[in-house]
């Protein structure tokens, strides 16, 4: 199972998106498609689409319609590195339709080719010319307030999975128009998945949101009681397993064993623990067995 999964939130468009980044990318697939049941929020939404689970790469996403709350933003992009010029264009010419171009597709000090585009959800997406063996990279971009602060995010989070490090950083320079010495690029790997981080200090007119978290796979109350105390330090604890750690990054810090419990043939019994874990702030496994088995 991986342990870090991009978690996408959409207004009502989960199954659309998935669908549509399935048919564009190679070695991609569906896996799971559940409904909103009796604890729907509202009654209007129960039996429809909640959430979309799907690979793409060989890599798994997973996508929520959760309402108009939250919006995507550059700050959170996925890195996709392309085998030769055709795959660049293939890929620029499917995600760029209906979307916005922030960095034109083109030559630059950097890349033989690359173009940087907001697709037609929102979601944002590096496309560039290089091969390399994870095919679409989490892309971390330091702004505003946070600007500056790429490199201490990156060895707070390496201290609290194992299989992690900061794999290389180039730095700016005074030339750059950048703060010399901040994060100009960085590739670093959480529980063996790879990252990367940028500081920009442009006037950006977005930051990190909840749209774009990271799904945390956890095994055992130690290891959520662990990420949950370290990530929330300094940040904000949120429902359902949710927080934003001191960067304004979100992350669902979740037991596997409550995907286990929702996916339970016995509708009561989901229900019970859906009912449960919707009180919930850090997600406590007994009491979510409690629920289930009354």
């Amino acid at each position: 199972m991986q342990k870090i999964v991009p978690f996408l939130w959409f207004d009502h468009q989960a199954e659309e998106a998935a669908n549509f980044y399935t048919s564009i990318f190679k070695r991609a697939k569906l896996l799971n498609i559940s409904h909103y049941g009796e604890a729907a929020a509202a009654p209007s939404e129960k039996g429809k689409v909640m959430t979309v689970t799907f690979q793409l790469e060989g890599q798994t996403f997973m996508a929520l319609n959760g309402g108009p709350h939250f919006k995507f933003t550059p700050a959170i992009s996925f890195f996709v590195n392309c085998d030769s010029t055709e795959e660049v264009d293939a890929y620029w010419t499917r995600l760029s339709k209906g979307g916005t171009v922030l960095m034109e597709l083109g030559v630059y000090p950097f890349s033989e080719k690359f173009g940087w585009v907001q697709d037609r959800f929102g979601v944002s997406w590096q496309v560039n010319l290089g091969h390399h063996e994870q095919k679409i990279t989490p892309s971390l971009m330091f702004v505003g307030a946070q600007h500056g602060k790429a490199e201490q995010a990156m060895n707070d989070y390496i201290s609290l999975f194992e299989q992690s490090a900061v794999e290389r950083i180039d730095r700016y320079g005074a030339e750059d128009g950048e703060m010399a010495g901040t994060v100009k690029h960085a590739l670093f790997t959480l529980a063996g998945q790879e990252f990367k981080a940028m500081d920009s200090g442009l006037n950006h007119s977005f930051n990190f949101t909840e749209a774009i978290s990271l799904f945390v796979n956890c095994n055992t109350q130690e290891e959520v009681d662990a990420l949950w105390d370290k990530l929330s330090e300094g940040g904000v604890i949120q429902q359902c397993g949710w927080l934003k750690d001191k960067y304004g990054v979100s992350w669902q810090i979740i037991p596997t064993i409550l995907g286990e419990l929702l996916q339970d043939p016995d509708q009561g019994k989901a229900q019970r623990v859906m009912q449960a874990m919707l009180q919930m702030k850090k997600i406590e496994i007994a009491t979510l067995k409690q629920a289930y088995e009354r």
